[in-house]
């Protein structure tokens, strides 16, 4: 982790991936995250697979995090609310709008209560339309946003993206709302910040960012980036496995196709034009297709990258943890902090390298931190354990 971000503090109340992934990025930032769950915890503590009692999705969205466990139904979870509030720079939340206003953490009540905060809501729905209202769950966005139809340019039936994808855009954009809020605050803005980010809007605006296409200026017949949907634009089978080549340039299809022997297609008309030669990828894509079982993955991996031209194998989900590149950069090594049952960790994507990066801390118990939290809010020893011993907060310790 890095400490860019040492001096926020956010309150978090998430759930499964969309809070919690973006509150793991701001943490990963440096950013003091207070996660607050229900007694019984984040559902996602009880997801399966689980490593010493605590579902892997869980592990993999709360590092560096601190935990309070907090019944946000009792009536004095209001006061506890109130503090922390008053003390943070950021509330995050995944939770319906209705659900947020329930639990005293609608935008309006923590404005009161903290005039400069910085309040991001991530939901489903934008609320300025009529989908407001709806529950929203990642299959739910995926077939609303064109995302699992995107399937029907190539095949009969529509398909779901295998990850959660709907979610983790939702929560990219609830990072950058975020730090741009924090950014205008750090610049002279006055009063409170409402940050909406629903999930369906950000994962419409990341379709059509290249599908829009013809439909920006033309009929929405004309919707669709046609290279994307040609059929042998694809993984080719080579003479033992598969590989991503991808000649893009005109210099990169005249090195291709004199490799393989094809150098009349470049005395064509339509090849010298970049027009035509885009209307012809159909053609070429299949002239790839042809070519690449005559020589083994590794074979076209070492002489494609001598030709300069895009490559890769096509690695399983399996394949990634043993990634050469990704043990160079050690990607997936536990920090020194982490227990020992825990082999693999999901690795900072980006780095810094004039700031000093710091270990990472495992993902939080549940309520590890409830009495540490509740004392840097003004509570005293023995309001914590009326607290603990009327079920309002809990700890791993329970009352004394």
């Amino acid at each position: 982790m890095y400490y860019l971000l040492k001096n926020v503090t956010v309150l978090e109340f998430g759930a499964v991936v969309m809070g919690p992934y973006a509150g793991q990025m701001l943490a990963d930032l440096g950013a003091t995250v207070i996660k607050i769950e229900p007694l019984t915890g984040d559902i996602s503590r009880a997801s399966h697979p689980m490593v010493d009692g605590s579902g892997t999705l869980f592990l993999n969205n709360n590092r560096n995090k601190k935990a309070l466990a907090l019944d946000l139904k009792a009536p004095r979870s209001r006061d506890i609310v109130r503090r922390l509030v008053s003390r943070s720079t950021v509330l995050l939340h995944n939770m319906r709008v209705e659900a947020a206003a329930r639990a005293g953490i609608d935008f309006e009540t923590a404005a009161a209560i903290n005039p400069d905060i910085v309040y991001c809501a991530a939901i489903g729905f934008g609320q300025g339309g009529r989908y407001r209202n709806r529950p929203a769950f990642d299959d739910v966005v995926q077939a609303a946003s064109g995302l699992a139809g995107l399937s029907l340019e190539v095949s009969s039936d529509p398909a779901y993206v295998p990850t959660i994808l709907a979610d983790k855009l939702g929560a990219l954009h609830a990072v950058q709302g975020i730090l741009a809020a924090l950014y205008a605050k750090a610049s002279g803005h006055a009063g409170a910040i409402h940050v909406e980010v629903p999930m369906f809007e950000a994962a419409v605006a990341t379709l059509l960012n290249e599908h829009l296409s013809g439909a920006t200026a033309g009929p929405v017949s004309d919707i669709g980036y046609p290279r994307l949907f040609y059929p042998d634009r694809r993984p080719y089978r080579t003479r033992d496995g598969w590989i991503a080549a991808l000649p893009y340039t005109g210099p990169q299809w005249q090195a291709f196709l004199h490799e393989i022997g094809r150098s009349d297609l470049i005395q064509t008309e339509w090849f010298r034009d970049p027009a035509q030669r885009q209307a012809h990828l159909p053609e070429l894509y299949l002239v790839v297709a042809d070519a690449m079982p005559s020589r083994t993955t590794a074979e076209w991996i070492e002489r494609l990258t001598l030709l300069d031209i895009p490559c890769s194998t096509v690695a399983s989900l399996a394949d990634l943890p043993d990634d050469p590149h990704l043990a160079d950069i050690g990607f997936f090594t536990p920090g020194p902090l982490y227990p020992p049952s825990i082999k693999r960790t999901i690795g900072h994507p980006i780095t810094f390298g004039s700031v000093d990066r710091h270990d990472d801390r495992p993902p939080p118990a549940l309520g590890e931190h409830s009495r540490a939290v509740l004392r840097g809010c003004g509570y005293d020893d023995a309001e914590i354990e009326a607290l603990l011993f009327e079920g309002v907060v809990s700890d791993p310790v329970g009352p004394a």
